[in-house]
């Protein structure tokens, strides 16, 4: 199954994503459904039976029908209908027009054949099997289901399938029906295999009487409109989780749904960045503010501590009690200025979240050389800029724009009053060299996010320095 709205790669040639895949390939990702029944004397439908249908196409908004007789007479009839988004639906019936009554439970599962890697492209992105069960979100990473077998569930409802960056597959099976929904690893050592899988209570059906089940299916694209939607239509709880908000939910969601109108208003996911960037720093104003002015007062008093650290030296207890009297004669609260910082880090733990698991991000334009945001910046200093005819491995690639950030983070650092410590110090000068090579592998919209925060940091730090 292909998503035709979405493009494999940025590459003229590049094909739709492929999302579900036939059974017994090299990547196969796949649903089946139907009963199951402890009477083995009765024959139920599988992969191989011969299904009898008017229609050999499924088209958005339409249904199609498919019927089979198993050789004791039971009828079996399966619906398969498709929306206009990502939604199949699929009700099962079964008619007993044998002479035996017999036991039948609903059944539907959901197989993956993929590495332990797929899992790990970030620490802070869950990739895996995913479901809400049972009141509660429960996310397990590919390892760890090939690590413990089986991971086994009772619900009521509830939704459970395989979660990637972007896109999601889930069985969503009926609200009110009572299951076992189990994560397994189903593959061997060399080809790795998963499962997610529910069955329903068991009917007896006598001579004559029939039964149905119902469910849905999702294989889509992971847009919060489109899972909201489906969460109010068939009630579905907590669909929106399959979006790895993290554990600031209360924040991350907010702003997400912000980020969004943004960029639907402005047609431009840079544009959307920058000016929830100014909204952020602009609601931080009051917090950033009492923190920069509590550093330019320790600024003021540099040339104090600088001469109380000379005449105490080899007594550290009369040094600190020098300059504890020093900060309480001028109203200086050293850990004043550390302070709204720290309540600061929750947000720009959420804007990252955001970013990175934002689709609407996924193969926007930045500027110039940078045409996907969720994307490293995919240049390297290494070679000049694509200047020099050589490949760098992965390691160093350290594009312009982390080097840009790197730049704006160490002119911020000479803003801020040096530590007295000389190890603290040397900690400062280090830490823009360190954080350019760490986010040189971030998404180039999230090192955007950050030197554009880092700029008007610099320029609201200056505009109080110059004020005072």
């Amino acid at each position: 199954m292909f998503l035709t709205h979405y493009k494999e790669s940025l590459k003229q040639s590049s094909g739709p994503v492929a999302l579900l895949r036939p059974k017994d390939t090299a990547s196969s990702y796949y649903m089946e459904s139907g009963w199951v029944s402890p009477d083995k004397s009765i024959a139920m439908p599988g992969s191989n039976t011969p299904w009898k249908s008017q229609s050999t196409h499924l088209a958005s908004g339409k249904k199609i029908q498919l019927e089979w007789r198993n050789p004791q007479g039971v009828l079996f009839v399966r619906t398969i209908s498709l929306d206009d988004t990502y939604l199949f639906s699929v009700t099962d019936k079964i008619k007993n027009a044998s002479t035996t009554p017999f036991q039948v439970s609903p059944y539907a599962l959901l197989t993956r054949r993929t590495s332990d890697e797929t899992g790990s492209t970030s620490y802070a992105l869950h990739e895996g099997a995913v479901g809400y069960l049972d009141g509660k979100l429960k996310e397990e990473k590919y390892k760890d289901v090939r690590s413990e077998k089986t991971f086994n569930y009772q619900s009521k409802g509830g939704w459970l399938g395989f979660s990637d960056k972007y896109w999601l597959g889930a069985l969503l099976p009926d609200q009110n029906m009572q299951i076992t929904a189990n994560y397994r690893s189903v593959g061997s050592e060399n080809a790795p295999l998963y499962q997610t899988d529910f069955i329903g209570g068991a009917t007896t059906l006598q001579p004559g009487m029939s039964t149905e089940h119902t469910f849905h299916f999702f294989a889509g694209a992971k847009s919060i409109d489109i899972l909201d939607a489906y969460e109010q239509k068939l009630g579905v709880p907590h669909f929106d989780l399959a979006i790895d908000f993290g554990w600031f939910y209360f924040i991350t969601r907010p702003l997400f749904f912000v980020l969004k109108t943004l960029n639907q208003y402005f047609g431009n996911f840079a544009l959307a960045i920058v000016v929830l960037t100014l909204l952020i720093r602009g609601l931080l104003f009051p917090l950033a503010s009492k923190s920069y002015r509590s550093m330019a007062k320790m600024k003021e008093l540099t040339p104090e501590l600088n001469r109380i650290k000379e005449s105490t030296e080899g007594d550290n207890m009369r040094r600190n009690q020098e300059m504890m009297s020093l900060y309480k004669k001028h109203k200086v609260n050293p850990v004043s200025g550390c302070l709204p910082m720290f309540l600061q880090i929750p947000v720009l733990f959420a804007i990252y979240k955001v970013l990175l698991i934002n689709i609407d991000m996924r193969h926007a334009p930045l500027f110039g050389w940078i045409k996907d945001m969720s994307a490293p910046d995919p240049t390297t200093f290494f070679n000049l800029f694509g200047l020099i005819p050589w490949a760098p491995p992965s390691f160093l690639m350290i594009g312009g724009l982390p080097i840009l950030m790197g730049f704006t983070m160490y002119l911020q650092q000479k803003l801020s009053p040096q530590p007295m410590d000389e190890m603290q110090s040397k900690m400062f000068l280090i830490l823009p060299f360190l954080f350019t090579y760490m986010l040189a592998q971030f998404p180039a919209g999230v090192v955007f996010y950050w030197t554009l925060t880092n700029l008007l940091a610099i320029a609201q730090q200056w505009a109080l320095t110059r004020k005072k």
